[in-house]
């Protein structure tokens, strides 16, 4: 059997293997071939390799109340493993009175919806056994206004509890400095919040639901530790994706977030000494880097974007020569460091929607986050091609896996308004076409677990002086591949260099590709890869 007939078996297996009707036997046996049939020249290592990021809510609804769930999850794990990803990242999945579950109101628990804590160590069991990490949203810069904590410190000035927050006089000259004081949504402008019959305020930095975590008081920092060691330890995961890394105390006080995430990671390698951390911290590069420190994995905005701005424009510009300077100057704070690329996540617009749905703009996007270095993450849906744009429910839309008549594992907890039968070809389909999107995207994924250049190698850019092509060499060791990309939708045509003059075998191409002594004639839209 070859690697795409195993890959339709698994996904067939997958789409009507619910928890419900397959034993855990059955499926830790189908993850196992799923690994065994197409990652036997695999090299990429975890944290190194790929990351899948998931919004539990409209993934896979395992029990039909249009919720998705821990168990609709657990039942595509085979889909992840052929797909080749060896990590998922979880968007929260506590207990929250909101549908994206950021306002967070136990820190210890799992939603009702999503299902239980045996359900989840259950998920994580089985994810481990397909070789694949389990890493989940930690929300630390805030709680929910419901959570307990915050309860009892409105309720008791004098409780402990009060001080796990920051509190302020409405009268204090500080709550002036950004802007009014309102008592609602903040707009990600003003961040003091009223108090129905008090003279207080509290600070809220993205809206008034989320009161932020006081950090400089000591017992609130060891809660935070003992939430972050109970996952760890109890539970099993393997790492944190840290909300709002950045905005732990105020940006004047930059220095002493920097420590604060220090501290967290030491006392996390108590517990589990590879810990990953990853965090988010969208700002400038020189901001960013001081956080390297604490938070060795960091989300690279900025190669995100420039990503969506080349396959817009049909031209890299200096892309490449930017993600290598940035890169540089990373590894001066820290050699070791992760860099987590992406094209867009959960709060930003869908790259098939930033490209109007043009299907070679966003295979492009693809080829180019999966040849560039770094150790990239994908946000669910985009393999099959989701679209969405804000607000942010619409960009977090139900998975589409088979026909709306057959999909048992479709959630409808909302109604699309981007992603339906019309706009989007289900994820069982596509798998049955060479030429999908999904299989674009796995095909890129496995060619780069298996290829420590294009895994690890350092990146240098390559100025063939053609519009429209962007061209790299990665190397590591002896494994050496050049990377070419035409962006746009014309034919072009390239010269080598005389020192590219060796790299004249086929590695990988998406389309066919002329190799004519010197000259290389790319078709539109085409990514190759040579080797020597």
């Amino acid at each position: 059997m070859n690697k795409r007939s195993v890959q339709h078996l698994l996904l067939a297996l997958s789409l009507g293997c619910m928890t419900t009707a397959c034993s855990t036997t059955d499926k830790a046996a189908a993850g196992q071939q799923a690994v065994a049939s197409t990652s036997k020249e695999k090299v990429s290592d975890w944290p190194r390799g790929v990351t899948y990021e998931i919004f539990v809510q409209s993934f896979c609804d395992s029990d039909n109340d249009g919720i998705g769930d821990i168990k609709g999850m657990t039942s595509k794990l085979d889909y992840l493993a052929d797909l080749g990803v060896e990590a998922v990242w979880l968007m929260p999945i506590g207990p929250s009175p909101s549908y994206h579950k950021y306002d967070v109101t136990d820190y210890y628990g799992v939603h009702p919806d999503y299902g239980t804590l045996e359900d989840y160590k259950e998920f994580i069991e089985e994810a481990h056994e397909r070789g694949i990490k389990v890493v989940m949203d930690l929300v630390v810069n805030h709680s929910g206004v419901d959570h307990p904590w915050f309860q009892e410190a409105l309720r008791n000035p004098n409780s402990p509890y009060r001080n796990y927050y920051v509190w302020a006089h409405k009268d204090d000259p500080e709550t002036q400095k950004e802007g009014k004081i309102i008592s609602g949504d903040s707009g990600n402008v003003n961040r003091w919040h009223k108090v129905a019959n008090s003279d207080s305020l509290y600070y809220g930095y993205f809206y008034g639901g989320m009161p932020d975590l006081n950090f400089d008081n000591p017992k609130l920092r060891q809660e935070i530790f003992n939430v972050g060691k109970f996952w760890l330890e109890e539970v099993g995961v393997d790492g944190f994706r840290l909300d709002a890394a950045r905005h732990i105390f105020p940006d004047d006080r930059a220095e002493d977030s920097h420590r604060w995430w220090e501290e967290f990671r030491s006392e996390m390698r108590k517990v589990k000494d590879d810990v990953y951390l990853v965090g988010e911290v969208w700002a400038s590069a020189n901001e960013v880097a001081p956080y390297m420190q604490g938070l060795p994995a960091l989300f690279n905005f900025d190669i995100g974007g420039a990503i969506v701005n080349a396959v817009q424009q049909e031209d890299a510009g200096m892309l490449v020569e930017n993600h290598k300077k940035i890169r540089n100057f990373y590894k001066t704070v820290n050699p070791d460091y992760v860099d987590a690329t992406f094209i867009t996540n959960h709060d930003q617009n869908r790259i098939m929607s930033e490209v109007n749905g043009d299907v070679n703009k966003a295979r492009m996007a693809a080829a180019l986050l999966f040849t560039l270095p770094g150790s990239p993450y994908i946000y669910y849906g985009e393999e099959i091609g989701m679209q969405g744009k804000k607000p942010d429910e619409l960009i977090r839309e139900p998975f589409i896996w088979e026909e709306k008549e057959e999909d048992d594992c479709r959630a409808t907890w909302m109604e699309p308004k981007y992603n339906t039968d019309e706009t989007v070809t289900p994820a069982d389909e596509q798998l049955e076409d060479d030429d999908s999107l999904l299989n674009h995207y796995r095909d890129l994924i496995h060619l780069r677990n298996n290829s420590s250049a294009l895994t690890y190698g350092e990146l240098e850019p390559v100025n063939l002086n053609v519009k429209g092509v962007t061209a790299f060499l990665r190397k590591h060791g002896e494994d050496t591949v050049l990377v070419l990309h035409n962006l746009t939708g014309q034919e072009k045509t390239v010269n080598r260099p005389a020192y590219l003059e060796q790299y004249d075998e086929v590695l990988f191409k998406t389309q066919e590709v002329e190799l004519d002594e010197n000259e290389i004639e790319l078709e539109p839209y085409s990514t190759v890869v040579l080797q020597f």
